[in-house]
């Protein structure tokens, strides 16, 4: 595998983001488990595009 395919500081917050996501969402119905989800990921993607500069 290609060293970029297994990024470590980008798999461990992606696994921990779906098990805090499972946690908080317990109670929630599912279209408010799908808005979290999407207002997390919208705001995951802008931290990462920041982060490298919108390449």
């Amino acid at each position: 595998m290609p060293p970029d395919l297994l990024r470590l500081d980008l798999l461990v917050p992606a696994l921990m983001y779906c098990a805090l996501l499972w946690w908080v969402g317990r109670g929630l119905s599912w279209t408010a488990r799908l808005a979290t989800a999407v207002v997390t990921l919208v705001l995951i993607i802008c931290v990462v595009a920041v982060e490298r500069g919108w390449r």
